[in-house]
């Protein structure tokens, strides 16, 4: 069977034409509707949901500032937590004079003895008394003060731990054991407690007089009698 298509162009170009206008149309309104829900959900969160959410929260705030209101003296209590959290910053910022102990260990030679220390932290000074077997063994002390450094925080450059090493006062008694006073001004860093200290004691084997003795001027000549 033969068909034949007595439409005129005009005509299918019509029918066309109403149809993608319908298809358009259903795309707009399908568009429409997808933007009046999201519309319709925005406008229930803002309007609805974080009302409520900030209304509790109000509700929140008021109850929980009754209840502190309600708690006897409690801006002396916020002034104590205050303060308590302070403590922690000061306790660092504190001198730790504790490694003072353990410093002296290592300094003070096996045949002295420390009776009394008095160490001044507002003008850095430390005097040391005692007594010792000879003086020498005082001397060996001093010399080890003058000589010792620090390291901090593992770094390789070593300073001076103490500075202007005196022995201010000596004598000896029937025993014939020296009793002695030393003074001496320290750095301050070595009781820095937010820091790692490291000191380095040097082996002292004789006095400060022997070791800066020329030994080469005291050597006798070769083939002299």
């Amino acid at each position: 069977m033969i068909q034949f298509n007595l439409l005129p162009d005009v005509k299918l170009e019509f029918i066309k034409a109403r149809r993608s206008k319908h298809m358009v149309l259903l795309v707009a309104a399908a568009v429409t509707a997808a933007s009046l829900l999201i519309f319709l959900g925005l406008f229930l969160v803002v309007n609805v949901l974080q009302t409520k959410r900030i209304s509790d929260l109000d509700k929140d705030i008021k109850k929980n500032t009754a209840t502190l209101k309600a708690v006897p003296d409690l801006d002396k209590i916020l002034t104590v937590q205050n303060q308590l959290g302070s403590l922690t910053a000061l306790h660092e910022q504190k001198p730790t004079t504790s490694r003072l102990v353990d410093y002296l260990g290592q300094m003070t030679p096996a045949t002295a003895t420390i009776s009394d220390i008095k160490l001044d932290l507002s003008t850095n000074s430390l005097v040391i008394t005692g007594n010792a077997d000879a003086l020498s063994t005082v001397n060996k002390y001093v010399d080890t003060l003058k000589f010792t450094t620090y390291t901090v925080d593992g770094s390789s450059e070593s300073k001076p731990a103490f500075s202007e090493v005196v022995l201010s006062g000596f004598s000896t008694n029937e025993e014939k054991k020296v009793s002695y006073e030393i003074k001496a001004i320290f750095d301050p860093v070595i009781f820095d407690g937010t820091k790692q200290v490291v000191l380095v004691v040097p082996k002292i084997i004789s006095t400060r007089s022997e070791t800066a003795k020329p030994a080469d001027l005291f050597q006798q000549p070769a083939g002299a009698n």
